[in-house]
């Protein structure tokens, strides 16, 4: 018995005001609590996911809905299994709530299985620090209970990435089964990641893209594609598994009704479940049910998107990396602030779709990145996502008396600490907490003094600093705590 896995990928993105450049809005006075809608079109989003909820969320789950209550005392059930992002969800609850409670729904009949992400479906996990993956990962798993009252043990990661590090991470957080894409290894088996005990399954990238991207293509010799066909494809093809992946706006939004997408849908589970070799599964449930097969190891990181399949999607130009650089550098110093505006606003701009948006090579994975982009051309969204980003670096040297460079504590020359801080606040803290045997190294050389004069440009403090005289030990810490804390006193007022 062959277990068909079909799973949809459930995101939309949150999208910048398109004028938010050339209408001149840059560093202009917002009131406190309003970045967001400074920055993010509100209506334009909204607008659009009613939009996409009318003709593919609410129908396509109205029909799911439907056919596994229809099989639900069948020997063979019909089950389905959903990957939706933290991002989706938030925007269920302000632009839709009865797309929210369809999900519910479904999910309470037993038969459709979440799979947990990164709540901004961001490019966490290719970060060099990997916190904000982590943290990520939990803001999703909490908000996944609080909707849903499940704990999935599957993740897949934002767009099928994937790599040997990124299964270690997944499965430290105590997942069993992760998603890649199928070109790794035969996509009809399960594997074992190398030096993990978790379960990779891997999408049949050929068979999916037959029903999301080929199923109205009149060109194609296959067209017009029906369950019947389709299903007999499924029911030929040797393995344990067949995992179908695509996103859920394949149903209404990128194949239009009128292509008869929905009517497909609704006959598929029939024409699969009368295949005598052929059965519905849950992503964990195939794990559970099937031997992996081998270990494979995976280093350089892949995904489903474009042809390609790697990162050159969103990391593929210098427009790319640039605004990559620039968002990622900003982590450090809005987190060291502790304002939550900001750091929400920073999260938002993580969304890997942002970057999607200023691809710029040419042929047909052109086109449906120009189809998906809200922007005229990539140079576009670039200028916008960078006069953001910008306005954001400034509000953070707004609220934190930011440095030029951040300070990097050591224990010596070759032992750098994971300790760095890029404030008067940030140093405070870490002067609190930093192994003391790092903090007497640079007083020694004068570290702390010349990082306030040429990066704080505070002459006065610095002075301060160099002569807190021959202490060491607590009394140490304590004194240059007693010396930064009036500079900070003033900086706060």
């Amino acid at each position: 018995m062959t277990d068909i896995s079909l799973c949809f990928e459930v995101h939309q993105p949150i999208r910048l005001k398109k004028e938010f450049f050339w209408e001149s809005s840059s560093l202009k006075r917002v009131p406190p609590g309003s970045l967001m809608d400074f920055y993010f079109d509100d209506l334009e989003n909204g607008r659009i996911f009613n939009r996409v909820s009318s003709k593919c969320y609410l129908p396509a789950n109205r029909i799911i809905l439907d056919e596994i209550k229809r099989f639900e005392n069948a020997e063979k059930p019909f089950k389905v299994a959903y990957s939706i992002s933290g991002i989706f969800l938030d925007q269920c609850r302000r632009y839709n709530p009865d797309v929210l409670d369809s999900f519910a729904r479904l999910i309470d009949t037993g038969k459709a299985e979440v799979m947990e992400q990164t709540y901004y479906h961001s490019l966490a996990s290719l970060y060099e620090d990997k916190q904000e993956f982590y943290e990520q990962v939990k803001m999703h798993r909490e908000l996944i209970w609080d909707t849903f009252a499940v704990r999935p043990t599957t993740f897949e990661n934002t767009e099928l990435l994937y790599n040997d590090q990124i299964a270690r991470m997944v499965e430290s957080l105590g997942y069993r089964t992760i998603f890649a894409e199928g070109v790794v290894a035969d996509p009809n088996y399960v594997y074992r990641p190398s030096g993990t005990d978790l379960s990779l399954l891997l999408r049949n990238y050929r068979l999916t893209d037959d029903m999301g991207f080929r199923f109205s293509a009149k060109w194609w010799e296959e067209y017009p594609l029906t369950a019947d066909k389709y299903s007999n494809w499924l029911s030929a093809t040797p393995g344990q598994c067949i995992n179908l992946f695509c996103d859920y706006e394949t149903f209404g939004e990128h194949q239009w009704p009128e292509t008869g997408i929905f009517e497909f849908l609704k006959a598929l589970p029939e024409r699969i479940l009368e295949k005598h070799n052929l059965s519905f599964a849950m992503p964990s449930e195939v794990a559970a049910r099937n031997k992996q097969v081998k270990e494979i190891s995976i280093q350089k990181t892949v995904s489903w998107a474009d042809m390609e399949r790697d990162t050159s999607c969103w990391l593929g130009n210098a427009l790319q990396w640039a605004c990559y650089t620039y968002e990622r550098r900003l982590e450090a110093p809005i987190k060291e602030s502790q304002d939550q505006e900001l750091l929400s606003v920073w999260r938002m701009l993580g969304l890997s779709d942002h970057l999607y948006y200023m691809f710029t090579w040419g042929g047909a994975a052109g086109e449906v990145h120009s189809y998906f982009s809200p922007y005229t051309n990539a140079y576009d969204a670039a200028v916008t996502f960078f006069a953001v980003l910008s306005d954001l670096h400034f509000r953070v040297k707004e609220k934190l008396r930011l440095a030029d460079e951040p300070f990097k504590f050591s224990l010596g020359i070759e032992q750098p600490t994971s300790d760095e801080v890029w404030s008067l606040e940030g140093m405070h803290r870490a002067l609190a907490k930093v192994d003391i045997k790092s903090i007497e190294y640079h007083v020694k050389n004068s570290d702390l003094a010349n990082w306030a004069r040429t990066s704080l440009g505070d002459e006065l403090l610095a002075e301060k600093l160099a002569n807190v005289g021959d202490l060491q030990g607590e009394k140490l810490r304590r004194k240059l705590l007693d010396v930064v804390e009036p500079s900070l006193e003033e900086q706060r007022r």
